[in-house]
């Protein structure tokens, strides 16, 4: 049967419209992806951010099953609960946290200069380790000529001396307001999330195309849902894992206990790479007590491990994700090669929103629309 002339014509039509639909849609994507680049690190504090909040506004509610009040009141409840435990933390044991901090750091570079000089003893390579700043250099060698006569160094000596005192003091200052304006930022922007949750939520949907809408609105409160129930149970996770290490190493006796409970357990909101960093820290700096204090510690590095993987893990968070180990671990490999500590620590989460909408879109279309209570 011939095909009319405007049946071609509308056909042809149509083959450049779809042409043109997707070049500007692969275009859009490439964008997306470039932006998504540039700007990862605004990114990710704005998505702790939003975690913040959806912890507050998880606690929050957690209290208005105990206590029926008012949302903003129960939220002002919790903010002020948390103030004083970080005031009384602060207040309380400010000192032992310092002078704690300041012996572990100590030890911990003592061991990484032994580490060093033990593996150089065994003709290991260690020139790719930076471990130079550990060493001692004030150290003379043996083949030395004897010291001169003093004198008085050159401006020039003066001036190079004093630019670099100046570079290294602008770093640290820099670091340091750089970290300060992060935790207000990821403060205000939590607090704000808490303060009115549907305010944004409706903000967020309004975006969507109204034929979405429906199902935007079931993909929001599923992830909404599912970060509440899994930084609930990672809370008493990480509460869990603080308290058994700073009382197993105080146990074993080992200095520094306290401040090693509290990296332990900040560590452990980091799956699996923070568990093994969190242990050799533990493991390395018990060695400076002797090998059986070593020894002991990491024998309580493997219990706290086995606590958090095989009995914790399972029972709080048996209902909140469900993402294969080795899944999770190279997710957060790849992530934290290419955007460094944030996208390790946010792997997770992240992941837990992906897993979301993967789940949502691979239901049946009947199941769609029930989410889970």
């Amino acid at each position: 049967m011939p095909v009319s002339t405007e049946e071609r014509l509308q056909a042809r039509n149509d083959l450049a419209w779809s042409i043109a639909v997707g070049g500007i849609g692969i275009a859009l994507f490439v964008a997306l992806l470039i932006f998504t680049w540039y700007f990862a690190a605004t990114l990710f504090l704005i998505f702790a951010g939003i975690l913040l909040g959806v912890a507050l506004n998880a606690m929050t509610g957690l209290l208005g099953r105990v206590v029926p009040l008012p949302q903003p009141l129960r939220l002002l409840i919790v903010c002020l609960t948390l103030a004083a435990m970080l005031v009384g933390i602060v207040v309380l044991g400010g000192t032992t946290i310092a002078q704690q901090a300041s012996v572990l750091s100590d030890t911990i570079k003592s061991q990484l200069a032994n580490l060093k000089t033990l593996l150089e003893g065994y003709g290991v390579d260690t020139s790719f380790f930076d471990l130079s700043s550990f060493t001692s250099t004030t150290s003379r060698a043996p083949d030395a000529p004897a010291a001169s006569t003093p004198h008085l160094p050159s401006a020039g000596t003066i001036a190079s001396g004093g630019s670099a005192i100046l570079g290294q003091t602008f770093k640290v200052l820099a670091g340091t307001l750089s970290a300060v304006g992060h935790f207000f930022i990821v403060l205000f922007l939590g607090l704000a999330f808490a303060v009115q949750p549907g305010v944004y939520r409706k903000g967020l949907l309004f975006m969507a195309p109204a034929k979405h809408r429906a199902r935007a609105t079931v993909i929001v409160d599923r992830i909404g849902y599912t970060l509440e129930r899994w930084l609930i149970a990672q809370i008493i996770t990480m509460v869990a894992v603080f308290l058994v290490t700073w009382i197993g190493l105080a146990v074993i006796g080992i200095p520094s206990s306290f401040i090693l409970g509290i990296q332990a357990g900040l560590l452990a909101f980091i799956p699996t790479v923070g568990a093994i960093i969190g242990g050799l820290i533990v493991v390395l700096a018990s060695l400076a007590s002797g090998w059986v204090a070593g020894l002991s510690a990491f024998i309580l590095f493997l219990g706290v491990h086995a606590l958090e993987s095989y009995l914790l893990t399972p029972i709080i968070q048996r209902h909140a994700l469900d993402i294969p180990p080795a899944t999770l671990f190279s997710f957060q490999i790849l992530l934290g090669v290419v955007f460094g500590i944030w996208g390790l620590a946010l792997a997770l989460p992240l992941m837990a929103v992906v897993k979301v909408m993967i789940d949502h879109f691979k239901a049946e279309p009947g199941s769609a629309g029930t989410v889970a209570a």
